[in-house]
């Protein structure tokens, strides 16, 4: 992409209602733009990076043997008064009816639609296990949303179900999510802690949140040190080994770690107190079993090996990517601007033309630009005429991860500098050598 015709509405000033880093971030970088209270246009950067995000999770969820559906927006009134969350579940969800005066609702999730579709197509044990996932999405009427699109009325939610056919299949179901949400993270560059929470509207009596530590985190959290030592599952996670999966279970729920609705100060108090851990977190994810809760006003049952009709056994999990990106950057940035991690950066490397219009810096320019992307590399090109503090300014900002700085003493002499965004380290090598090294990097 060449930046002279990209859309990328930078802020020189810092925006004034931004509260935190990445909202302020986010706004001065042109990723995204607020349309109304709480309500965000996604611009080209900020969509880019959403769309890494969200392949990432895509991927963990297929790996984990869950398959993807899309759900609409909007959902019958009649579902939820089945349920009967209709009328209990407050002022957030926005009510409204259609020409006919069907009475309709702005979905803030979906386990009354995804129990629909379950028993009106799945009849025998012999269909399940079953995990439906979407990524849509989802409006809540906060009283007070904050913080950019870390807590906005509309989001984008990946919501997962599963369907078993009795509580111990349904912890397996859990238990693969937990360890495909351990992953998920750790490829977006997180280090996510499961914490025991409560279950809130959605119901159930099993629940973590994966939190990461951060100043701006919306509640105080309680842990062992010891997590950040723990071994994310790896690749070939085998997720149909129960054995397997509850040992990762076992290990990452073996030591202190709850959310303040859960604390107990009194099991806090036994760890010692080098290894204990009290900070702000952000909620990144969030998973349920709650067993029957909607199947059985619902009746979503299933013949057993027995012949008999049971209730399926449930779960949910959700992973929202328009609070995942901010919280990204709030784990990761300097005074200069955001620090992407590779995995979710929106271009991979930034090919900066010190001097436009020089023949020679437009050649090695062009080579480096049209080589990378050959390679398969996201190339971003600052061919802009602007000067020189002003090409790093950007570069800095958007954040992407590696910059080749196209100058012409430098060409001259048949070589370019590399800068590393995270560390800032240098280097002036041949243009060649930046070639086949970033080519070999990828």
């Amino acid at each position: 992409m060449r930046l002279s015709r990209y859309f990328l509405p930078i802020l020189k000033e810092n925006p004034k209602e931004a509260e935190i880093v990445s909202h302020r971030l986010m706004l001065r970088a042109g990723m995204i733009r607020q349309q109304s209270q709480g309500i965000y246009s996604w611009l080209p950067l900020g969509k880019r990076v959403l769309d890494k995000v969200n392949n990432i999770i895509r991927e963990e969820q297929n790996r984990s043997g869950a398959v993807e559906l899309l759900m609409p927006t909007l959902q019958p009134a009649e579902l939820w008064r089945e349920s009967g969350r209709y009328d209990a579940y407050g002022k957030e969800m926005l009510r409204i009816k259609d020409r006919q005066e069907r009475e309709m609702l702005y979905g803030p999730t979906n386990e009354e639609m995804i129990t629909d579709i379950f028993r009106a197509s799945v009849k025998s044990y012999k269909d399940l296990p079953i995990n439906l996932y979407h990524i849509q999405l989802k409006f809540r009427d906060e009283v007070r949303p904050r913080f950019g699109t870390m807590r906005s009325r509309e989001f984008l939610m990946k919501d997962a179900y599963s369907f078993d056919l009795d509580r111990e299949g349904a912890e397996h179901s859990y238990r693969k999510m937990f360890a495909a949400y351990l992953r998920t993270f750790d490829r977006l560059g997180l280090r996510a802690i499961p914490m025991r929470a409560d279950t809130g509207p959605i119901g159930g009596n099993l629940s973590h949140e994966f939190i990461i530590l951060a100043d701006t985190g919306e509640s105080e959290v309680y842990s062992h040190k010891d997590f950040v030592n723990f071994d994310i599952p790896p690749v070939d996670t085998d997720f149909d080994d129960v054995a397997g999966l509850q040992a990762i279970f076992d290990k990452w729920t073996s030591v202190y770690a709850a959310t303040s609705e859960m604390h107990d100060e009194a099991a806090f108090a036994t760890i010692p107190e080098g290894d204990r851990l009290s900070a702000r977190g952000i909620e990144v994810g969030h998973i349920f079993y709650f067993g029957t809760k909607y199947s059985e006003p619902m009746g979503a049952s299933v013949q057993g090996p027995d012949g008999k009709q049971h209730l399926v056994h449930m779960g949910s999990y959700g992973i929202g990517p328009t609070r995942l990106v901010p919280a990204i950057i709030e784990a990761s940035h300097d005074e200069n601007g955001i620090i992407w991690p590779k995995s979710v950066a929106p271009f991979d490397v930034s090919v900066i033309n010190m001097k436009a219009g020089d023949q020679a810096c437009d050649g090695v320019s062009e080579q480096l630009y049209a080589s990378l992307a050959r390679a398969g590399l996201d190339m971003l090109y600052d061919d802009t005429d602007d000067r020189a503090g002003a090409k790093f300014a950007t570069a800095d900002l958007i954040g992407v991860p590696t910059q080749i700085i196209v100058g012409p003493r430098s060409v001259a002499n048949g070589e370019v500098e590399i800068k590393d965004r995270k560390s800032g380290a240098r280097e002036t090598v041949s243009i060649e050598a930046a070639i086949n090294k970033l080519t070999a990097a990828n």
